[in-house]
């Protein structure tokens, strides 16, 4: 099937109707038999705009950015990609990538999700302009359905019924988002600070102290005295923390289904 050329969605199978981006990540759609300029093409489009976005951040992409890059007007990029929101979605694709091989079959779902779960984190890590991507949509393309399925291929024995395998996966992969956000974002925070990441948190450490009341913020004063904020702990240790307790939930809810 192929889409319509002027980059709006077409109706598919069943009624339903494909967004132009859908449709060019899966190669469904007409490509132009002539480009305005020899050698142009949503391939090498895409590739510029994931460079630019690495080395500037999202923000400096655009259309007319992009074309600048390759040489050429931004009205011939257009013969390719109809709008800035498609051209993220296609980025999004690229940079992601196809899954790893985590594991074979016969592996457990424990281990599965967490091979899963740490793999994902590292693309955002590599590619962290990812992580500030618009959502548009639940995963319609190549690579992010393959992720979605090595996702739920360890789930397959657990007895959860498909609407709970979803919600873990769901589940799983804002924790993921979330976390490597938060890592991105203290990085740059510690980065535009002068001082190395244990003297910032132990000057965060002292201004909460002479700010935070212990009679009104009892709980708060004594999470400050404990010390634990006079430190900076290893972002894996955090991300290690927060996916065992999400993936202990999910094991009780395993155990449930067995009993």
């Amino acid at each position: 099937m192929a889409g319509e050329k002027d980059g709006k969605a077409s109706r598919g199978e069943g009624g339903a109707f494909l967004p132009a981006s859908i449709e060019a990540a899966w190669g469904l759609r007409e490509r132009p038999t002539k480009g305005p300029k020899p050698g142009l093409s949503l391939d090498r489009i895409v590739g510029a705009a994931v460079d630019l976005a690495s080395a500037e951040g999202l923000a400096a992409v655009s259309m007319g950015r992009v074309a600048k890059e390759l040489g050429v007007s931004t009205m011939s990029l257009y013969r390719y990609v109809s709008a800035k929101d498609e051209l993220y979605v296609l980025m999004q694709e690229a940079a992601t990538g196809a899954p790893p091989e985590l594991f074979g079959p016969d592996i457990g779902w424990r281990e599965g999700l967490e091979r899963w779960a740490w793999a994902i984190r590292e693309v955002y890590l590599r590619h962290m302009w990812l992580l500030r991507v618009p959502v548009s949509g639940p995963p319609a393309t190549p690579n992010s359905v393959a992720w979605w399925e090595q996702a739920l291929v360890p789930l397959g024995g657990t007895g959860l019924d498909e609407g709970e395998k979803l919600g873990v996966v769901l589940l799983l992969g804002g924790f993921v988002k979330n976390d490597a956000l938060m890592a991105v974002e203290l990085g740059e925070a510690m980065a535009g600070s002068e001082d190395a990441p244990e003297e910032a948190m132990r000057r965060y450490s002292g201004t909460l102290r002479r700010l935070v009341d212990p009679a009104v913020y009892p709980q708060v004063a004594r999470v400050i005295e404990s010390g634990v904020l006079d430190r900076a702990d290893d972002p894996d240790d955090e991300f290690r923390f927060g996916l065992a307790r999400i993936l202990d939930g999910v094991a009780a809810l395993v155990e449930g289904r067995d009993a």
